[in-house]
């Protein structure tokens, strides 16, 4: 059973931010006892949520100004019953410097056998593409697990 659910990027401004609000809202009906988090490999620590991802999200009814950037630790893998990464390659950097953290890493894109590409410092539009393989990955999970 999941309880707590870690969702990484790189600098935890962009990607997490916008799947941890919409893996959130998902499961506050059916899952409510569900920890949704974020961090990031190399974070902006306690940067605020990119605006562009600020935007999408408030498009969406979703908050997330009060958002914090934070480094991934041992600590938080640790805690996390799932992982999930951006792309392969942050799949296999945890994996690689936290054994233990193997088999509860995973891709969001998983299912679709896709990577999210980082939109950090590029046009709205790469955001939006961004966004659409993060709505995918969430739905394709939570059916997954929830569904």
């Amino acid at each position: 059973m999941i309880e707590k659910l870690l969702i990484i990027c790189v600098g935890n401004i962009c990607r997490s931010p916008m799947a941890e609000a919409l893996f959130a809202e998902k499961l506050k009906q059916t899952s409510p006892d569900v920890s949704v988090s974020s961090a990031g490999l190399g974070a902006l620590v306690n940067h605020s949520a990119d605006p562009f991802a600020q935007d999408l999200m408030r498009a969406r009814g979703l908050d997330i100004s009060f958002h914090r950037a934070r480094q991934a630790t041992q600590e938080i893998y640790f805690n996390a019953d799932l992982i999930l990464t951006m792309s392969t390659g942050q799949q296999e950097e945890i994996e690689s410097k936290f054994p233990s953290a193997r088999g509860r890493v995973q891709r969001l894109g998983k299912w679709g056998e896709y990577d999210i590409v980082d939109p950090y410092k590029r046009p709205k539009a790469i955001f939006e593409q961004a966004l659409q393989l993060i709505d995918q990955g969430v739905n394709d999970w939570y059916k997954k697990l929830w569904g």
